[in-house]
């Protein structure tokens, strides 16, 4: 399960509503209204994050003179600007068609998108105590906005004519889709709401957005404020890189001669897989999952209370029985039972997997600890390292020699060549702009005509002020209605920065999120779309491209060109490959059950009655009924779980990585059963044909089948985690 958000252009939570407002000025047909010609006065711009992008590649953000004075000038022009390209679409005195209200909306709001840039990479990459000051005053303005949007009587009049019409007489296929979503849109955030129950709708988003932010400044302060130092007689166990790049950290942070563990889960999982120290163990992991839970000023308990009342109250005013059923009406598990059902035919077979797992531990521990004692959670990845060891001989830092970040990058690229027949090439320093000096940039090219597809930027390292986990953005998505746009897309990680002149070293977990999240920019790359809104995406759906590239880590032809040895250049030996593989199910209890508490949490969360919620003791007592084992804690505890609580892209959806890893283990065994394997030509083909290149712009389910020639099996699933596959259900 990756650890992040996904933000490729027009998604839900505040810029929902940019899903229908996203390119250049209107174009009216009829002689211009007077709005509209105070909206073109409006179109001057003096100031940089507004202003177009310019240089090479279609244009680029000017990420080297991006000034942060500039931010809340600029998403007050951008929103008041955008506003009035709406209000012009809505005053329009022609009858509503789809050039003259959908293809319009989608052409507006491109200054007020370019500075939603900017804004993401502060919010995300650079975040500062004066940025956090902005975001905290500028997110009910921007729901604010959002609302005048989605309450637009007049607007949503016009979309609902195009809609109803359409029903009638069918668009071309990729005008019919948009004028779908945006439809479905403006209803599912109360557009046919009266006029007091749009007011209530409207104040409750706009304090949901500052409870949003605040949750996850919170967080953000936690692990900023939170660092455990080492001391040289602390370091047993620990692997050598671990160790010189938690000196630098300490160093960065003015402790020269210490060593920081960060509270980062890079730098967690890495210290409780290796220290020696059980009692920093417990220290390391009290620290990270207490993220927003030390009842200090940073707690986010009355956050999660506040914003699951507000959610609870915001969907009944549309008739809703809670906020599970209004979320999931339009991604593919269309109801929270569907979703409950496939989580719950997996939770009995990874907690008996978690007892088998800790039974195996415990004996270790009884053979080597000096002293008696029990498995605990800080526990876990220590002695399972050690079973990992003893079962399979296979050892984590062993593996990590041949799995360097320079190697895994071209790893990536030659899959990329491979599947979807593009090359990437890096671009000279200085060429395009970046925003911090370790971010790098490739041009991405078709390897047989030489066109060209986009930018791919890399961020690679953890740093003070960015957020923790790995994520993919699009600051530029695929689209051709309004002349052609080519791909802006980056991913970003928290791997540490190691000592100048050493190799970054990573684990074959962050080797598999870092193909992972590549999937999500190639997904960016390969659309072919026409419009914006088509290239948004179905939450259980979206993760599932990403999830499948993670398959191509392990195939042959990426072990022996790229997995090499940092020092020798040997090729990853056969036989430790095959102690891998051997080795893919191992854990899989802790993984399995870790997430799913989480996912299960998420949804369980939203269909209770939210009145006087403990959160805190809701989480103990579900978890307590759902017989979590003791010694597993939730992936992502409440209080810190930024997916559900620092906005709504995965609140009641974080489920979704579990229905992609349906679609992702069944999507396999098509490339397993091909003659050319992973590297099948005409699977590979129909794959990026019918699951990569539409994006949003057909049915998920009929895009799948398409490619499959049927529907998903949980069974692939099961098979693919060790697990004995479900029992068919009985027949009454």
């Amino acid at each position: 399960m990756k650890d992040q958000m996904i933000k490729a252009g027009k998604k839900s939570g505040i810029l929902m509503v940019l899903a229908l407002a996203s390119c250049t000025s209107v174009q009216p047909t009829q002689t211009p209204t007077q709005t509209e010609t105070a909206m073109q006065t409006e179109k001057k711009i003096d100031n940089l994050l507004l202003a177009e992008w310019t240089g090479p590649y279609g244009g680029v953000p000017a990420f080297d003179k991006m000034n942060l004075a500039d931010l809340k000038p600029a998403m007050e022009k951008g929103m008041a600007m955008n506003l009035a390209e709406i209000e012009a679409i809505a005053n329009n005195p022609a009858p509503a068609t789809f050039e003259n209200t959908i293809e319009a909306m989608e052409k507006a709001g491109e200054e007020l998108g370019r500075a939603f840039t900017y804004y993401g990479i502060w919010g995300s990459n650079m975040s500062t105590p004066e940025f956090r000051a902005i975001q905290a005053e500028m997110a009910p303005k921007i729901s604010e906005f959002s609302s005048k949007i989605n309450q637009n009587e007049k607007l949503f009049q016009r979309i609902k004519t195009v809609y109803e019409n359409s029903q009638k007489n069918p668009l071309p296929a990729d005008q019919q889709r948009v004028v779908q979503l945006v439809y479905e849109g403006f209803a599912m955030e109360g557009a046919d709401l009266d006029a007091a129950a749009k007011q209530r709708y409207a104040a409750i988003n706009k304090e949901l957005s500052s409870l949003y932010t605040a949750f996850g400044n919170n967080t953000l302060a936690d692990e900023e404020k939170y660092v455990t130092y080492l001391t040289k007689d602390q370091l047993s166990g620990l692997p050598e890189s671990f160790v010189k790049a938690a000196a630098k950290a300490a160093a960065d942070r003015g402790q020269e001669g210490k060593y920081a563990v960060t509270n980062t889960r890079s730098s967690m999982d890495q210290f409780l897989i290796y220290s020696d120290e059980r009692a920093l163990r417990e220290k390391v992991w009290k620290t990270y999952y207490s993220r927003g839970d030390n009842g200090d000023e940073h707690d986010n308990n009355a956050n999660i209370a506040k914003i699951l009342q507000l959610r609870n109250e915001r969907v009944k005013l549309m008739g809703y029985k809670n906020y599970a059923e209004w979320r999931l009406q339009n991604r593919m598990a269309k109801t929270p039972e569907a979703a409950m059902e496939l989580m719950m035919a997996v939770w009995p077979a990874a907690t008996a997997r978690v007892k088998e797992e800790v039974a195996d531990m415990q004996k270790i521990a009884n053979a080597t600890s000096k002293t008696k004692i029990t498995i605990e959670p800080w526990d876990y990845r220590y002695y399972a390292e050690k079973v990992r060891k003893q079962k399979y001989d296979l050892n984590s830092d062993e593996v990590k020699q041949y799995l360097e970040l320079g190697n895994l990058t071209q790893a990536m690229f030659y899959t990329a060549g491979e599947l979807f027949n593009f090359k990437f090439t890096p671009v000279a320093e200085g060429t395009v702009p970046v925003y911090q000096e370790d971010v790098k940039v490739w041009e991405v090219t078709d390897k047989t005509t030489g066109e060209h597809i986009g930018l791919w930027y890399l961020d690679p390292f953890a740093r003070q002020g960015k957020r923790s986990g790995a994520w993919a953005n699009a600051y530029r998505s695929h689209t051709t209605f309004d002349g052609k746009k080519t791909v802006l897309a980056s991913n970003n990680s928290n791997f540490v920065k190691p000592a100048p002149g050493e190799p970054v070293l990573v684990s074959w977990d962050d080797a598999t999120t870092f193909f992972h999240e590549f999937g999500h920019a190639l997904h960016f790359l390969s659309s072919n779309v026409k419009y914006p809104t088509l290239n948004g995406g179905v939450r259980d759906y979206t993760e599932f491209q990403s999830q499948l590239l993670e398959r191509w880590l392990s195939t042959d032809k990426v072990i022996n060109q790229f997995l090499k040895h940092h020092k020798t250049g040997e090729v990853m030996p056969a036989a430790l490959v095959a102690k891998i593989n051997k080795a893919a199910t191992f854990n899989q209890g802790f993984e399995t059950t870790e997430y799913l508490a989480s996912a299960l949490m998420d949804m369980k969360f939203h269909l209770a009655d939210p009145t006087n919620m403990d959160a805190d003791k809701f989480e103990r007592e579900t978890l307590a009924a759902m017989k979590m084992p003791k010694e597993v804690v939730m992936r992502h505890r409440s209080p810190h779980f930024g997916h559900v609580f620092s906005g709504e892209g995965y609140a009641t959806a974080y489920y979704g990585y579990m229905w992609a890893d349906v679609l992702t283990s069944d999507a396999s065994e098509a490339f397993e059963a091909a003659p050319g394997g992973y590297y099948d030509k005409e699977v590979a083909a129909r794959l990026v044909k019918y699951l990569f290149a539409p994006r949003n712009s057909m049915d998920p389910a009929e895009a799948y089948r398409l490619f499959r020639g049927r529907d998903a099996k949980i069974d692939a699933l099961m098979r693919d985690r060790g697990f004995a596959a479900p029992k068919p259900a009985s027949k009454k």
